[in-house]
């Protein structure tokens, strides 16, 4: 199936997995139970809901689904089309890009991970192996990277606790690190893996879960180098205190990167130090929703909440520097946000809509709504022909989402 914009949004492209039963049934929204984790978030629960979810848990990390997804087309407004739609064999935890824009890699809830062409929209390979299947968690996280040798690698985390790296046209697991043995005895809870960052470099990895500390990888050699994490003292909170859904290095700074969860805050670290260096108060992040700009050295953060749901930050005093008004139409409490050039991606939970706001005047110029579920991921193609196209998971689905202003050349990025 060719990738050609269509000016006809009731029947976009729907490239489905293989052995895939369609069947239009009513259900609930996406799962988002985890377990261990007793920090409470300030928002309602979703309308539709498990029954196995607790309000207390927002987190995008599901239990096994039992019931059908909806197949309910969404609507647009503005500049906004739904170039295509990939339809996956169960729900889908989270989307990346490749660095050339050419890959689409999605990780799922039974924790196999789809790869698809940006350019045709055909799966080219799945990758799983025999303890993904016999274990069946979430995929968490996803980040494409180069090997020494310019091989395309991706690495994945997994709400089983561990990190792999993934040759992916071998469709080879070339390493594997379970963090859930680091430091853990039995009588502890477990880490997840929830999310992670590739320094600008690539010779560097920071992993964040369950647990309050923060793994730093040398991805030459594959170990763990350090632990992140806060002292014990408790006049100055130099670290997180629960859960760790967001990780980012700065686009331009080796050693430098942010994090956020439940504890409220946003920590900035250096990794020449064990304890984050300063921090700021606020953003109650629960998905991938912390970015940094590095033409305006700004940081996007987007909260699961129902007020200051995103916020734009100064990256070298730590300063807000604005609250992006509500959505009139009926705001999402964020699990995902990016920068789009000069514009701002945000979408979540509770409205079920994603929109595209101009970074300066902060007014909507478009809108993906009526979805039927959260949008739990979102990504944007950085480079290439289909620089400036935007995925977004939504069920068992990822749409593909094209600007009108934004055709590019082949050779043109997205900075």
């Amino acid at each position: 199936m060719a990738l050609e914009f269509s000016s006809s949004m009731k029947a976009p492209p729907v490239v489905e997995d293989e052995n895939i039963q369609v069947t239009k049934v009513k259900g609930q929204t996406p799962g988002l139970d985890t377990e261990g984790d007793k920090s409470k978030a300030d928002a309602d629960p979703e309308p539709e809901q498990e029954l196995s979810r607790s309000s207390q848990d927002p987190s995008p990390v599901s239990t096994n689904r039992q019931k059908p997804f909806l197949q309910v087309p969404p609507n647009t407004y503005g500049e906004i089309h739904i170039h295509s739609v990939l339809r996956c064999s169960c729900e889908v935890m989270t989307c990346q890009f490749s660095e050339d824009g050419t890959l689409l890699a999605v990780g799922l809830n039974d924790g196999s991970v789809k790869v698809y062409s940006t350019d045709e929209g055909e799966l080219l390979h799945t990758l799983s192996d025999k303890d993904i299947v016999l274990c069946a968690l979430p995929v968490t996280s996803l980040s494409f990277t180069h090997t020494n040798e310019t091989h395309s690698v991706l690495l994945a985390t997994y709400a089983s606790g561990c990190l792999r790296c993934w040759y992916v046209w071998g469709r080879q697991c070339v390493w594997l690190v379970k963090e859930t043995e680091n430091g853990k005895n039995d009588a502890e809870e477990k880490r997840q893996s929830l999310c992670l960052s590739i320094s600008p470099s690539g010779e560097n990895a920071v992993t964040g879960g369950s647990d309050s500390d923060i793994y730093l990888y040398d991805l030459n050699t594959h170990q763990r180098i350090q632990i992140l994490k806060s002292s014990s003292t408790r006049i100055t909170m130099d670290g997180h205190s629960s859960r760790v859904f967001a990780l980012k290095f700065h686009p331009e700074r080796e050693t430098e990167f942010i994090s956020g969860g439940w504890d409220n805050t946003v920590q900035f670290w250096d990794t020449r130090q064990h304890n984050a260096v300063r921090m700021l108060y606020g953003p109650h992040v629960c998905g991938d929703a912390l970015q940094i700009d590095p033409s305006t050295n700004q940081i996007l953060s987007g909260s699961w909440r129902k007020d200051s749901t995103l916020e734009v930050w100064d990256y070298s005093s730590g300063s807000k520097v604005t609250d992006v008004p509500p959505d009139p139409h009926g705001d999402s409490m964020m699990y995902t946000c990016q920068w789009l050039g000069g514009d701002i991606v945000a979408a979540g939970g509770h409205a079920n809509a994603l929109r595209v706001l101009d970074h300066h005047s902060l007014s909507v110029k478009a809108r993906l709504f009526d979805l039927p579920y959260a949008v739990y991921s979102s990504s944007i193609c950085p480079a290439g022909k289909w620089a400036g196209l935007i995925a977004a998971t939504c069920g068992d689905q990822v749409f593909l989402l094209s600007m009108d202003h934004r055709k590019k050349n082949p050779a043109e990025k997205i900075s």
